[in-house]
């Protein structure tokens, strides 16, 4: 069967399951597709919904289109457990039960520890029964916050750090699909956290990004996605590429349900060293407070043209995003058009980023593997050795594992490397923000985020349109370390000003 029947098929299937289904709660008229967090405690308040309800909806959304959409590797068997838990301290009116995440049903990114009954395997299987020795620094947020940890989200197996492409293929749930265009990536390597809650298969999700994991998917699921300011949000307890790079952010369909996430996840750690430095940049009150439809009021917006407005000829989205531009200047933004980052050349084709991640990584994962209290691999080399053992599984035949190998053949990290890393960041991007007083850097998708993941820096992808065949994509604005507040204002009110996402389409 060819690759274009097999997803005729599935569309059908798709198409048969979607008009068998319900939006509605049984028994109740509230709509839970496309709801916010904000609807859902509403719903909670005037007693339209229960977290247990919304667990089983969610469940029974997974059962339907998980088997086509693969963005679910697993959900977590306590889950309606924990709704329970979480309905009866809203009904014995306990103090935060009818805010933030408090009974709202999370995905996590396979990658994140749990130390519950559900694996954590960065979508191998070299990682299958393993036991870690706590949860993720996040987990523990959102457990604290009342959230339910409703299951482990799919992703670029190894965060796409084994092999380059496809995205969104692990051995643990096979390809992950975009839910608008089923033949179109999902990109990665958080692909299943984008396909989950864009299909509506989870109230919020979380991912993690070492360059372009939350910010690709997003865009090219119609989502929101937050990638941090590095170590707004802890990584320990997350399988790590790089602790210089890596990030753990929200994937959300809107940007208030994000920035609700991210409120729950930010906060210093004391096994993430990062987290000391940047708590500082949390703000007093958090971040709601900046979901100001107003936002844009004489924010600063640099534009670079060249190489991320540099499209195809006959391409709709230079009118697209002209048309997005004058929503900007007409909301107050100042435009600052024609900008260059003067080394940009360099930071896309030499800058050794992906030499130094190949040696952070042998370094950190074999750190990582170390500290899990069971698993069948410990090193690098070892689950080389598993994926060449269980070669079938892992179909390393038709990927190989070409970056482990890599990685695997390095002998140290290389100071030098990094400190060229920095220096491209303060005498490129960091430099041109600060000359041109701007207050972010507007981009098309995330073409933006080698030069935000070298930094630390923080950026934004929020929902921007869809290309002629429906797959969609999206605007991201990126901007210094801890500008978040500035960042949610503009995403914000752009995306109050447009409101262009739309629910899924399910296309062959």
């Amino acid at each position: 069967m060819s690759n274009h029947s097999h997803v005729s098929t599935l569309f059908l299937l798709l198409l048969v399951l979607l008009l068998s289904g319900t939006n509605a709660v049984k028994g109740h008229a509230f709509p839970i597709k496309e709801a916010t967090v904000h609807d859902f405690h509403m719903a909670f308040k005037q007693n339209k919904l229960t977290s247990r309800q919304l667990v089983q909806f969610y469940l029974g959304e997974i059962r339907k289109l998980n088997p086509i959409l693969r963005g679910v590797i697993e959900v977590n068997p306590d889950a309606l457990l924990q709704a329970d838990k979480a309905d009866y301290e809203r009904s014995a009116k306990l103090a935060g039960s009818l805010m933030g995440l408090h009974g709202i049903p999370v995905l996590l990114k396979d990658n994140i520890a749990t130390k519950d009954k559900m694996n954590t395997t960065a979508g191998s299987f070299a990682l299958l029964k393993s036991v870690v020795p706590r949860d993720a620094g996040v987990v523990r947020r959102l457990r604290k916050a009342g959230a339910i940890i409703l299951g482990k989200a799919s992703m670029s197996e190894w965060a796409g750090f084994r092999f380059g492409f496809p995205w969104g293929w692990c051995a643990r749930t096979g390809q992950g699909r975009n839910p608008y265009v089923l033949s179109a990536t999902p990109c990665g390597s958080s692909s299943g956290s984008a396909i989950s809650v864009a299909a509506n298969l989870a109230a919020v999700t979380l991912g993690t990004e070492t360059d372009g994991s939350i910010l690709c998917p997003s865009h090219l699921n119609s989502v929101v996605g937050i990638k941090p300011t590095l170590g707004l949000t802890s990584r320990a307890g997350v399988v790590p590429i790089s602790p210089r790079q890596d990030s753990v952010g929200p994937i959300c369909r809107t940007v208030s349900d994000a920035v609700e996430v991210l409120d729950v996840i930010v906060g210093f750690d004391h096994r993430d060293e990062a987290t000391r430095t940047a708590s500082k940049y949390i703000p007093r009150g958090g971040y709601k407070q900046f979901l100001n439809a107003n936002g844009l009021k004489g924010k600063r917006l640099g534009i670079v043209r060249n190489p991320y407005f540099m499209f195809a000829n006959g391409s709709v989205l230079p009118q697209v995003f002209e048309h997005h531009f004058h929503t900007l200047r007409q909301g107050g933004a100042i435009l600052v058009d024609n900008l260059e980052i003067a080394n940009i050349d360099v930071i896309l084709g030499s800058s050794g980023e992906v030499e130094a991640l190949e040696a952070e990584f042998k370094t950190f994962l074999n750190a990582y593997l170390k500290e899990l209290v069971a698993s069948p691999v410990r090193t690098l080399s070892n689950v080389i050795a598993f994926n060449n053992k269980f070669s079938h599984l892992e179909k390393i035949k038709e990927y190989g594992q070409e970056i482990f190998l890599q990685a695997e053949a390095t002998n140290g990290i290389n100071k030098k490397t990094l400190l060229k890393l920095a220096r491209l960041s303060q005498n490129g991007f960091e430099k041109l923000m600060k000359e041109q007083k701007l207050d972010a850097l507007v981009t098309h998708g995330s073409d933006i985020s080698s030069v935000l993941a070298i930094g630390g820096f923080p950026g934004i992808s929020v929902p921007a349109g869809y290309y002629s065949k429906g797959i969609p994509f999206g605007i991201c604005f990126g901007g210094l370390k801890g500008s978040e507040p500035k960042l949610i204002e503009i995403a914000y009110s752009f995306e109050q000003a447009t409101k262009i996402r739309k629910p899924p389409s399910f296309k062959p």
